[in-house]
């Protein structure tokens, strides 16, 4: 087990521009890839790599965050010497709840000072990849740097937003900016941020002795020159996941077997709450194409480049195509959806006709009857 780290999962002031699919959840915990949540990829690749005490900042909207975390005896970190804490904000005052990351580290500085492990790692739960941070921390270890951004280069985002990172021939960050900025550069940060525990405290009482509450915007691109800001090189898939768009075309970008291999099993497993179903079931005459189908479905139509989560029933004669739905959904007799997201225990009536966009989907709300 790797105990030279400590593992923050940081919902701090996540994007939440997901529309109805965050209305009643943090974008952590919106459903991706037929059996998963968002905050499965940051947390099983932390354990993956060995760090076994995590802890999981949330803001608000964090009741299903509780409910799909529970004690983490489903990543293997609810042991003695193992463990996950979700971390809440410690005042209903509204003006506390909505001031930057930095202060609410501040109020639990408690969970940072009882930890024996030397560097933390700080995280987000909507860079969607599966990684290996021991390489990470041996990088870290190698350059002398202060802090270790994680970043991959790449120009397609989908719809998703990214801070813009620019490097020097060493790999050295030079300059860092929000995804609104006209910083030149195909280099995106994945807000993975190593450093020691120590420097994390450091820049946590001086920014707010200055006024300043916020790690990145504040802590981290305002002392660039003066901070060894190295950044490592990530090659793997990496999906942004923090827009309606960029949560759809990434979902269908799961339909591709290279991209799902490279995403869920390497360099380790990805690990979701387990729920006990039988496997889907197809009746005489169902087709199912090129598409994902959770367990606990039951396909009597036709499926055909879309994504069903469990217990999803497709009747007799329904046609699902291009499209994601989410836990219990139901697809009436004769119905047909295209280019549609549909929320958990959304029913599509009898003959029903739903259509959206490629880039525009439908999106139906939870416990919707259409």
């Amino acid at each position: 087990m790797n105990s030279a780290i400590l593992g923050v999962i940081n919902l701090i002031h996540e994007s939440d521009e997901m529309e109805t699919l965050t209305a009643s959840r943090c974008l952590a915990t919106v459903p991706f890839g037929a059996r998963f949540r968002l905050i499965d990829f940051a947390l099983s690749s932390m354990v993956n790599s060995g760090i076994n005490k995590v802890g999981v900042f949330a803001q608000t909207k964090y009741r299903s965050l509780m409910d799909h975390l529970g004690s983490g005896k489903h990543w293997d970190l609810h042991h003695r010497q193992s463990g996950l804490f979700i971390m809440p904000p410690v005042t209903d005052d509204v003006n506390e709840v909505r001031r930057g990351d930095l202060y609410h580290f501040y109020q639990h500085r408690d969970f940072f000072a009882r930890s024996t492990h030397e560097y933390v790692l700080i995280t987000r739960s909507h860079m969607i990849c599966n990684l290996d941070f021991e390489g990470v921390l041996a990088s870290h270890k190698a350059s002398g740097a202060d802090i270790t951004v994680i970043c991959k280069e790449q120009t397609e985002l989908f719809g998703g937003r990214a801070r813009k990172v620019q490097v020097d021939e060493r790999g050295r960050v030079t300059a860092m900016q929000d995804h609104f900025g006209r910083l030149e550069s195909d280099l995106v940060s994945m807000e993975m941020y190593l450093m020691r525990k120590e420097l994390l405290l450091e820049l946590v009482d001086t920014s707010l002795a200055q006024g300043q509450d916020h790690l990145v915007r504040h802590a981290i691109m305002s002392r660039v020159d003066k901070l060894h800001i190295q950044c490592y090189a990530f090659e793997g898939y990496l999906g942004v996941v923090n827009t309606l768009n960029s949560y759809y075309q990434n979902s269908m970008q799961l339909l591709r077997p290279e991209v799902w291999k490279s995403l869920f099993y390497e360099p380790g497993p990805v690990f979701t709450k387990v729920k006990d179903e039988p496997p889907a079931r197809y009746a005489e005459g169902a087709k199912a194409i090129n598409s994902l189908v959770a367990n606990g479905c039951i396909i009597e139509g036709t499926v055909i480049n879309s994504i069903l989560f469990r217990g999803v029933h497709v009747r007799k004669g329904a046609v699902v195509r291009n499209s994601i739905v989410m836990q219990n959904g139901v697809i009436g007799e004769n119905g047909s959806v295209n280019h549609v997201i549909l929320d958990k225990d959304v029913t599509v009536g009898r003959s029903r006709e739903l259509y959206g966009a490629e880039a525009s989907p439908f999106i139906a709300m939870k416990r919707r009857v259409i």
